[in-house]
């Protein structure tokens, strides 16, 4: 199974009263991962409505947040699909400090949504391929 790995600084305008990443800058990075993944198995964002007739739709985040991050630090961001039915898929996200520690992790739910009919819709098996290097199998587990 293939990762996406994605590296940022940690700078002022992310640090929360508390002096620590604020928990929203964790969604933000989520974010990132789904639009780097989404660019990586041939589907940036931009083309997915127009080609595809698709809206990629969140449908639940769950974070567990484990240590701290601060000013200063790198945050090493791993994204890959865990699940992946015909009209959605759920992606596992792992969060480190600079130390290589795990800091947190999550998961997202998304649905793949007709753009004229607003339903769920199956992704066509072209794209479906796109995904599974990016697929764990069940003995994977991060």
């Amino acid at each position: 199974m293939k990762k996406i790995i994605i590296e940022e600084n940690i700078y002022t305008y992310h640090i929360d009263f508390a002096g620590h990443v604020s928990n929203i800058i964790y969604i933000q990075w989520m974010e990132i991962g789904r639009l780097k993944l989404l660019e990586r198995v041939g589907m940036p964002v931009q083309e997915v409505v127009e080609r595809l007739g698709l809206f990629p739709t969140l449908i639940n985040t769950e974070i567990r947040y484990r240590k701290q991050l601060f000013l200063g630090d790198k945050v090493r961001i791993e994204v890959w699909l865990s699940k992946l039915k015909n009209v959605s898929a759920i992606m596992e996200f792992r969060f480190y400090n600079g130390k290589g520690e795990l800091t947190a992790d999550g998961r997202q739910t998304g649905l793949f949504i007709d753009s004229v009919s607003h339903q769920p819709k199956a992704l066509d098996s072209r794209v479906r391929d796109g995904f599974m290097p990016y697929l764990a199998s069940e003995h994977e587990t991060s």
